[in-house]
């Protein structure tokens, strides 16, 4: 079997231009940044990459940029997710050859597919492929359709390279079921916090973290992974609390809050691309004057 530790996983946003184009400078100084502040590992490109945004040949460019411009420094992770079996396994297949270490995939979009379909789609993308490969449980993106104990194991049966479920539905029965029943048959299957909800994670066994929020704030992600991987669960909870009221203040202005806060620190990382809408006047300005009172910003790095 194939294993891995991705430790502290940060997932950055994709950089565009004014006219909407991957801004592949910026986009190297922020993986720069990314590896000076804590970075353990890189996937890209993910949800808060806006993944789902980019042309196949625009995701498989990043993947190749992301693997030449880490250089080997950490393991790269691709997100090669899409709603289509071929186009997924296709992307995996693409990613292995252009050098990632591992690729993670989630269950396939707009389908809202029943059990069968999903340990298929998985199958095929994990069978195609010789490096590890990690499934993402994100059922709250994905109109409910999730990822439970029976795929898992299923999975675990036919894939030699299933090394590891990325879980962000902080379902805790579904998370003890894959330490107490995925994991005697493979000692070595990971459990990763898909979200920065860490101390939840870690109580039931998880071993490393996947964050957007490394992006903002690097050095508390960094302390409360820290203590979480020490099993410091106790310690970890004043980080974790700062986490969470700044995952709910951005939450609070969409999914433009993320990159609008980049640039509020000094990363401008450009504008969106549709659908996502940029924010108002009105609403760049309360986003600004919020994270500017966020005593617990006031430690982290400005600039790139």
């Amino acid at each position: 079997m194939t294993s891995i530790d991705l430790g502290l996983v940060h997932t950055p946003v994709t950089p565009f231009t004014e006219n909407h184009a991957i801004d592949f400078d910026r986009y190297g100084r922020l993986i720069e940044f990314h590896l000076r502040n804590g970075a353990d590992s890189i996937a890209a490109p993910m949800h808060a990459g806006e993944s789902v945004s980019l042309t196949d040949n625009e995701q498989r460019a990043v993947v190749e940029f992301v693997v030449r411009t880490v250089a080997g420094r950490v393991p790269v992770v691709a997100h090669v997710s899409d709603a289509g079996t071929t186009v997924a396994v296709e992307r995996a297949r693409h990613a292995e050859k252009a050098g990632a270490t591992a690729v993670l995939t989630t269950t396939p979009y707009y389908w809202t597919p029943p059990q069968p379909m999903v340990i298929e789609h998985f199958r095929q993308i994990g069978a195609a492929i010789g490096i590890p490969f990690l499934a993402l449980n994100v059922p709250e993106e994905n109109s409910g359709s999730r990822i439970n104990a029976d795929i898992t194991m299923k999975l675990v049966e036919a894939l030699p390279n299933f090394v590891g479920v990325i879980d962000a539905s902080l379902d805790w029965q579904f998370m003890l079921d894959l330490m107490y029943l995925v994991r005697p048959v493979r000692p070595d299957f990971r459990l990763l916090a898909g979200n920065e909800y860490f101390v939840s994670a870690y109580s039931i066994g998880a071993s490393s973290s996947v964050s957007p929020l490394a992006a903002i704030a690097p050095r508390l992600v960094r302390r409360c992974h820290d203590d979480c991987h020490a099993d410091r669960l106790w310690e970890a909870r004043k980080a974790q609390e700062s986490l969470a009221a700044l995952r709910k203040l951005l939450k609070d202005f969409g999914f433009a809050g993320l990159k609008f806060a980049l640039q509020a620190l000094g990363r401008d990382c450009g504008p969106h691309r549709a659908p996502v809408h940029e924010l108002s006047g009105a609403e760049a300005g309360r986003l600004a004057a919020a994270l500017e009172a966020f005593a617990p910003l006031a430690d982290e790095p400005r600039g790139w």
